[in-house]
């Protein structure tokens, strides 16, 4: 068997696929960095698992209860 050249379209294949990668990348980052921050912000990590919009009042403190 002989060693064939690439043709030119799977090098344009290549160089789209890459784009996409990259495209890939770069959104899961920023998902990421909005994630850490949203989590940053609230100071607290105790207060990330209040942030449901649901009442559970085994979460409300003893003093708020009354």
């Amino acid at each position: 068997m002989a060693i064939r050249v690439e043709h030119e379209m799977h090098e344009r294949r290549k160089g789209r696929n890459f784009g996409v990668g990259l495209l890939l990348v770069g959104f899961i980052a920023i998902v990421f960095g909005l994630t850490v921050v949203k989590v940053l912000q609230l100071g607290d990590a105790r207060k990330f698992e209040t942030f449901d919009h649901v009442s559970r009042p085994q979460i409300i403190p003893a003093e708020d209860a009354e």
